[in-house]
């Protein structure tokens, strides 16, 4: 089974095109790459994940979200009320290097609120992500619980306790109006309330599949 490692043995995994599991202000992340198409590849066979769902995108400054996607107004005037936090923004693709999204043309991105993966993020840049659990399944909360059902899949788990346990909120600002795709830690209210006007996701395929995007 794969061992608890420390930052350092994450990093260079990650720079040899490894997948790893790390914690979150939200839940455990799989993270690779974002460049590395074989890596991308590998978080989705790892969770059986349907390769109609596309990863998100975790970051350590608003810069580097900047860099990758297109921020409205309304997209900034969230981001600096949530983040760092659990809130993932979708909005128009603008860096083309990148391995995700894997098919469409809008990004999902947060940068999340965990010292620890921040000093991690800080080290390798900007990492895809997805929640470390087998798709369809209650995402890990601990770094045993990533060991228990992903262990031997996987090349480091990074141990940062007992994560929150509530997936992110997401919220597509590349649509006009911005819609709530799927509620979290923050509330449809809240949220809802900082854009205007604004309305829920109704419930079609391609909605449902954007709320299952961690």
């Amino acid at each position: 089974m794969t061992r608890v490692a420390d930052i350092d043995v994450v990093v260079a995994a990650i720079r040899r095109g490894g997948v790893v599991a790390v914690p979150t202000d939200t839940v455990y992340g799989l993270v690779c790459d974002p460049r590395d198409a074989d890596a991308v590849d590998r978080i989705y066979a790892i969770k059986r994940r349907p390769a109609a769902l596309e990863l998100t995108l975790l970051a350590g400054s608003v810069a580097e979200v900047e860099a990758a996607i297109e921020l409205s107004a309304e997209a900034r005037m969230l981001a600096a009320r949530y983040w760092p936090g659990a809130l993932s923004i979708i909005a128009p693709l603008r860096r083309r290097d990148l391995a995700i999204p894997r098919d469409g043309t809008s990004l999902s991105c947060r940068i999340p609120d965990h010292d620890l993966l921040l000093q991690l993020l800080r080290r390798t840049g900007p990492l895809a992500s997805s929640s470390a659990n087998p798709h369809g399944e209650r995402p890990a909360t601990t770094a045993e619980a990533v060991r228990a059902a992903l262990g031997s899949e996987l090349d480091a788990v990074l141990d940062g306790g007992t994560a929150g346990g509530l997936a992110s909120s997401i919220i597509d600002c590349g649509r006009t109006p911005p819609r709530l795709v799927r509620e979290g830690p923050i509330s449809a209210a809240e949220l809802l309330a900082h854009v205007t006007p604004a309305r829920p996701a109704p419930n079609t395929t391609e909605d449902r599949m954007r709320r299952d995007r961690e």
